[in-house]
């Protein structure tokens, strides 16, 4: 992906127009000669660029991308768990101090940007950091269709055990009886299996009037 819109980097795809008008940039950085061509070369790219410092504690969120110095404490300053990043993050190196290799591990930036800068080098940061980002979501979105598949496995086989206990039926003519009926009111069977577990469990609670 390419957001150069001056000729430099090639021609950019109208979609490709369209998403870079559509992103929110936060730069978390001092205002000196570097950071202000930093938020320079972004706004050049015509993204919608917000400048925060000093940085405080926590980082801000209400971004798409996150341009934020290197600190031993980054970790501790991203304000969403570890695996359910809300924002690309882009760690900002520094040109002399050296930084610690585990500390930046345990951050998980999407990318990195090492001073001093470049404009192809913030080009490709901004390009790896929300192709990383995106390519993590798509991974989260597989692990939470695969986790809610397992429940409703789960659930459908809780129901059937229920079916063929109280109808003496065998498992194969239980869940033929839920895929009817989900059929005929046109829900997936787990929300049928669900339902049956729902009023089974119901019915359990219930006090005897013996």
């Amino acid at each position: 992906m390419d957001f150069d819109r001056t000729g430099q980097g090639g021609p950019m795809h109208a979609a490709q127009a369209r998403e870079a008008n559509d992103l929110d940039v936060i730069v978390v950085t001092a205002l000196d000669d570097q950071g202000s061509f930093l938020v320079r070369e972004l706004q050049r790219l015509r993204l919608r660029v917000r400048h925060v410092w000093p940085s405080g504690g926590s980082l801000p969120v209400e971004a798409d991308v996150i341009y934020c110095d290197y600190s031993d404490d980054l970790s501790l300053r991203i304000p969403w768990p570890i695996g359910e990043a809300q924002a690309a993050l882009v760690a900002i190196l520094p040109q002399t101090d050296s930084f610690g290799s585990e500390a930046l591990e345990a951050a998980t930036p999407d990318a990195v940007l090492a001073r001093p800068f470049t404009a192809n080098a913030i080009r490709a940061s901004l390009i790896m950091a929300r192709s990383q980002f995106r390519y993590e979501q798509r991974l989260r979105n597989k692990v939470d269709r695969l986790e809610e598949n397992l429940r409703s496995t789960r659930t459908i086989e809780h129901a059937k055990s229920i079916l063929m206990a109280v109808r003496a039926l065998d498992a194969e003519q239980a869940y033929a009886v839920m895929r009817s009926q989900a059929m005929a009111r046109r829900v997936p069977v787990s929300a049928v299996a669900a339902a049956i577990v729902s009023s089974s469990e119901i019915l359990s609670d219930e006090p005897s009037h013996s």
